[in-house]
């Protein structure tokens, strides 16, 4: 019976004293949120079950009902098919011992005619009067382009320009009061944020899903030497999200979906996404001039925490580290050294290559910007006046065949065998431009120009690319005319700046 007694009365102590100690963390609880209704509930087996006030959902939370984003951005982001036509290229073969013996050793060329090709991608409108934003490889090559909305109607767009350096790219449709989606702010995009991905994958219209930012700022290497600073989501993008939208939970633009990165070609886990502060600035340039104003810092680097960098003190752990500065460059003016570390631009901390290209690429030539540096573990500033690739502030020109003001084809087996030659681009028409400013005629046959052989349209237009993008913007032709005389021209690509 002692025994029987002596239980009960440990029992209830041990109760009393749970609800004592309960009672504690109620009122300190209570005490530290300032919240009368603020309750710990104890269970019967004496353990605590914690109120969702405190370590659910708050009042300065994020919304999870992402259904008004989701229905907002649907009817803004459209369908796109860009179509290759078929055309007529000169193709090489390979040479063999009759080519060696009895011809020049470079092997027998032969036209063939290509099959027409057609791709899928997305687009976000983003101005009510038709302008569509999407990626360069989206419509990279299309001669026809067709935008189909999400109430499916059906419109030709327009290309008005393009920047392969950021895979975007600027369409026109014809009409008025389109949908659209609202342009938000990228840098204020926080990791951990929800976002929805917007578009078109696997040809499957109108599609939404959702995730979060798993990263900012991120360099893959896919672009070749262009600038990248993607949004990374774990909200799934396949095939065909190209050019789609990323929006956040306001509703907001915030990201042109671009890459997939992937084993399998299918979704794994992460897409990227190019942000607004750098598309806004693109799609301006491409409205205004027809081809992005690039502004360069004129330094080249890595990383903080490189391999390059782990034995040296530099008085910071994050920045980009200054290996060489160009001459001629803004940096160079200014003052910037080897040895540097970039820390801010603009006032704004710099901690990898990828967020220094995406502030840079903010700006114009001729902007001038603060640029601090840690040398020798002290902050200096420089202001900083920024120059396109040429090393100049003018303006850079959209240039393509048009430019010239001239008509091209590939010249046939009789005009080879007539100036014994393998290949060429004969002029078939020549108006206002700039080879009637240079004295070229009709009928003169293009063989090479900078050097780099002619037997297409595309081959021209890549040279006329790279020449004005380098600091000569210049072309140097050579060819012939039918009466055998050989001709050389200089074309100035740079109007006189």
């Amino acid at each position: 019976m002692k025994s029987t007694i002596k239980k009960i009365f440990g029992y209830s102590a041990l109760m009393l004293g749970s609800a004592f100690v309960a009672g504690v963390t109620t009122y300190t609880l209570m005490e530290k949120n300032g919240d009368s209704s603020t309750v710990v509930t104890v269970q019967q087996d004496g353990s605590f079950a914690m109120p969702t006030a405190i370590f659910g959902e708050t009042k300065n939370s994020q919304p999870v009902d992402l259904t008004g984003a989701a229905e907002n951005s649907i009817h803004a982001v459209v369908h796109i098919k860009s179509t290759q036509l078929g055309k007529t290229q000169t193709v090489t073969q390979m040479p063999d011992l009759f080519d060696f013996f009895f011809g020049d050793g470079t092997g027998r060329q032969q036209q063939i005619r290509t099959q027409p090709r057609v791709g899928f991608g997305s687009g976000v409108i983003i101005s009510k009067d038709g302008y569509i934003v999407t990626n360069n490889h989206v419509i990279e090559g299309a001669d026809e382009i067709d935008v189909k909305l999400n109430d499916n109607r059906e419109f030709k767009g327009k290309l008005i320009g393009a920047d392969p350096n950021t895979d975007l790219a600027l369409v026109k449709i014809e009409g008025d009061d389109f949908p659209i989606i609202p342009i938000g702010d990228s840098d204020a995009l926080k990791v951990g944020e929800w976002v929805l991905a917007v578009g078109n994958p696997f040809n499957l219209t109108s599609t939404v899903t959702a995730g979060i930012v798993s990263a900012k700022a991120r360099t893959l290497g896919v672009y070749n030497g262009g600038i990248e600073s993607f949004i990374q989501t774990d909200a799934a993008i396949n095939q065909g999200n190209s050019g789609g939208a990323l929006v956040n939970a306001c509703g907001e633009l915030v990201g042109i979906n671009a890459v997939l990165s992937s084993p399998t070609g299918a979704y794994a886990g992460y897409g990227f996404a190019i942000p607004t502060s750098i598309m806004t600035k693109v799609v301006d340039d491409l409205k205004e001039f027809g081809a992005v104003q690039r502004a360069i810092l004129g330094i080249s680097g890595y990383d903080l925490g490189d391999e390059r960098t782990k034995d040296k003190d530099l008085g910071t752990v994050e920045g980009v580290y200054v290996e060489e500065v160009s001459d001629g460059s803004g940096a160079k003016a200014a003052g910037i050294e080897s040895g540097d570390v970039i820390v801010k631009i603009a006032g704004k901390k710099v901690h990898n290559m990828a967020e220094l290209q995406e502030n840079i690429a903010k700006h114009r030539p001729g902007d001038e910007v603060e640029v601090t540096v840690m040398r020798g573990k002290k902050e200096k500033t420089f202001d900083v006046t920024l120059k396109n690739v040429q090393g100049n502030t003018q303006v850079v020109k959209k240039f393509d065949l048009d430019m010239l003001g001239a008509a091209f084809q590939p010249i046939d087996d009789d005009v080879k065998r007539h100036l014994g030659v393998s290949y060429g681009l004969q002029v078939t028409g020549v108006d206002k431009g700039k080879f009637a400013e240079a004295g070229i005629k009709k009928g003169f046959v293009i063989l090479k120009v900078n050097g780099t052989k002619i037997a297409s349209e595309e081959d021209l237009a890549k040279v006329l690319k790279a020449a004005n993008q380098s600091p000569e913007r210049a072309l140097f032709i050579s060819g012939y005319y039918m009466s055998g005389r050989r001709a050389n021209y200089a074309v100035d690509l740079s109007d006189g700046e």
